[in-house]
């Protein structure tokens, strides 16, 4: 709730609070003469001031929406009314949140060291056979540049991922099951945009991917984390939490998780998705690093064991096909895909159609699974180059088996906010690690991404790096 409280720069805290309670009754999870929690409970609940609770009640019972019995307490009322028009001095009745992104911030530092962006060094990407398949689409489709995509996505590309998503990962997704967005970024935001409110709890793994937060936060959703480790979760905690907050979602990237690496076993992912039916909590489950691994392919998506639609997958193919074309599925059942799908046509009208047919026939080729082979090495090789840099530091990670990314703890007497000024200084980058955290501590820990520089540039880049932090 405290990052949440940047909101309330032009939104009164207890309209959001006001909004919260309305968005539950709405939604039926309190119905018509259901007593609500006491001021005192649902202050400690929102981790807000009891003034706070009492003026949303207080707004609540004068727009018709809750009644008051004496010495009982506040209860849903049987006729909802219009929403009065907000009071001068109210402020606005939707959140105008203070927009920031610091991800965003420290990689458009041009810096000649770059370990902060989770990408994949261009050198490393198919770009001459890329160029052969873009020759090849204007050649099939004459008037592409003609033509605009529809909002769901190209039927053909459709076709071919629910094929792939069937033999690969025993997902059953029909073509009318899946849309295509620019990006896995924009899945994010067209899915919390459908399902988040403000007050609203969502489950986030600590750590977690920062924009996503930051696309929560906007929303004015209350953030509540999930401890991940290299066993996955402590599934008592998920439950404890789902029983207590309720939450609309859990927001997770269970495959070589960004920023730390761990991938949650396959007997968790199971057990969490009954969880999830039980407690009729969505699962959002953000999939960019499956292909990825260094040994053996990881477990596969929690959709796989979905009955009862209460998983969304998100499937993004930018990371390791080519970045610039942006292209992302999610797949998910009816009726919320038809939910995304008018979303989708508010916020671009469809995925550019030139970018969908490059990606299609570079993806069906089988130049894209030897591309994907020595990809794996080479991203394995620039790994252990870092481990062996950092190897006599004293720093502490555990070793991922896929993904991009190295988790590292620095010793107590380092400091991380020291080592990042001084880092940038000599035009190195990286990701401290308090960015990820929901919480906002996790102060001695760091992000490098091993996948952006060259081998050469990469091990020079790691050895400053560790020389800096000698030097603090």
């Amino acid at each position: 709730m405290k990052k949440a409280a940047a909101a309330e720069q032009s939104h009164p805290l207890f309209r959001q609070v006001y909004q919260y309670m309305h968005n539950r009754m709405e939604r039926g999870e309190w119905k018509s003469h259901d007593k609500l929690p006491s001021i005192r409970l649902l202050a400690e609940e929102l981790n807000v001031h009891r003034l706070t609770v009492f003026k949303a009640y207080r707004a609540l019972t004068e727009d018709g929406k809750v009644y008051v019995k004496d010495k009982s307490g506040y209860y849903v009322s049987p006729v909802s009314s219009p929403m009065r028009e907000p009071a001068e001095g109210d402020g606005a009745a939707i959140s105008s949140y203070l927009l920031a992104n610091p991800m965003s911030d420290i990689q458009r530092m041009p810096v000649s060291y770059q370990f902060s962006q989770a990408l994949i060094d261009p050198g490393l990407l198919p770009n001459l056979f890329l160029s052969d398949y873009v020759k090849k689409v204007f050649d099939l489709y004459p008037k592409v540049m003609g033509t605009y995509s529809s909002v769901q996505g190209d039927e053909e590309l459709r076709g071919t991922l629910s094929r792939h998503f069937r033999e690969r990962h025993r997902l059953q997704l029909s073509p009318r099951e899946l849309l295509i967005t620019s990006g896995a970024q924009q899945a994010i935001n067209l899915i919390a945009g459908i399902v988040l409110g403000p007050m609203d709890a969502v489950l986030v793994e600590r750590p977690t991917y920062s924009v996503a937060m930051d696309i929560f936060r906007r929303l004015g959703a209350r953030l509540v984390p999930v401890e991940i480790t290299p066993e996955g979760y402590d599934l008592q905690q998920v439950e404890e939490l789902m029983r207590r907050h309720r939450p609309r979602m859990f927001y997770m990237n269970p495959t070589h998780h960004n920023p730390t690496g761990y991938t949650v076993p396959a007997r968790q992912r199971k057990l969490l998705v009954e969880l999830a039916e039980r407690y009729r909590c969505l699962l959002v489950e953000d999939d960019p690093f499956r292909d990825m691994y260094f040994a053996e392919e990881p477990p596969p998506p929690f959709f796989a064991y979905d009955t009862e639609g209460w998983v969304i997958y998100i499937s993004s193919f930018s990371k390791y096909v080519a970045p610039g074309l942006r292209i992302c599925a999610i797949g998910c059942r009816y009726p919320f895909i038809e939910q995304l799908i008018t979303a989708k046509s508010l916020a671009d009208n469809g995925t550019p159609i030139l970018n969908q047919k490059i990606f299609l026939h570079y993806y069906t080729s089988p130049r894209l699974q030897q591309h994907l082979g020595k990809l794996r090495i080479a991203l394995q090789v620039h790994k252990e180059i870092v481990e062996e840099e950092l190897a006599a530091t004293g720093w502490e990670w555990t070793p991922p088996q896929g993904g991009l990314n190295l988790w590292v703890k620095l010793p107590e007497r380092i400091s991380v906010s020291a080592l990042f000024a001084r880092s940038m200084e000599q035009s190195i980058s990286f990701v401290p690690g308090e960015i990820f955290d929901p919480l906002g501590e996790m102060k001695s820990w760091l992000r490098l991404s091993y996948s952006f520089a060259s081998e050469g540039v990469l091990r020079e880049g790691i050895r400053r790096l560790a020389a800096l932090a000698r030097e603090l």
